[in-house]
């Protein structure tokens, strides 16, 4: 079923931007404990090079950002505000020198219960609305760091189903390049 089938390597292999619109719609697999859990990834961001000062790549290469930097298609997992992950795809074209795409929202799909249990809530509405709550969900950390998404693992993005429409919008929590409309949702 085309809908398995796992995103592969060549997808990510492209302009950080247009990946993370195309990821809408794909569906993020966490595999735990002998639990799956999985959802529609229903909003992302793109955070390029040189040319987006928003972005943790903008200064160089750090030990925090070096996935930024690496192959295309790996788990760049930070954490943030002392509190939260964050979860984004390695994506960039072979001439862009580094690139990520944040995923901040999924549409649960299987291991429902698993995540209400995981995030210790019971709102549906408000379980993986956020790049935070995503992460507190499916149980991802910094041991994901690097991992291999364009293969079947704890962790990987398969196939899903075309969203009929998109919202484009201003980046989410950020200072600089604020005009750069890189957040893609679907809408409603």
């Amino acid at each position: 079923m085309k809908q398995d089938m796992i995103l592969p390597r060549e997808f990510y292999n492209r302009d950080t931007v247009k990946v993370a619109k195309d990821l809408l719609g794909k569906t993020l697999v966490r595999k735990i404990n002998g639990y799956t859990l999985s959802g529609a990834i229903t909003e992302t961001e793109a955070y390029r090079y040189k040319d987006d000062p928003a972005s943790h790549a903008h200064r160089g290469i750090t030990e925090r950002n070096k996935a930024m930097f690496g192959e295309v298609g790996k788990a760049y997992v930070y954490f943030t505000y002392g509190m939260y992950y964050c979860f984004n795809v390695v994506a960039k074209s072979q001439r862009a020198g580094a690139g990520a795409v944040l995923i901040r929202a999924i549409e649960p799909q299987k291991g429902i219960e698993k995540m209400i249990r995981n995030r210790k809530t019971g709102q549906l509405s408000n379980l993986t609305n956020g790049p935070g709550k995503l992460t507190q969900s499916l149980k991802i950390t910094k041991a994901q760091y690097g991992e291999d998404l364009a293969k079947q693992s704890t962790l990987y993005i398969t196939e899903g189903t075309e969203p009929d429409k998109i919202v484009l919008g201003p980046r989410i929590g950020i200072r600089t390049a604020t005009d750069k409309l890189w957040n893609f949702k679907i809408s409603v």
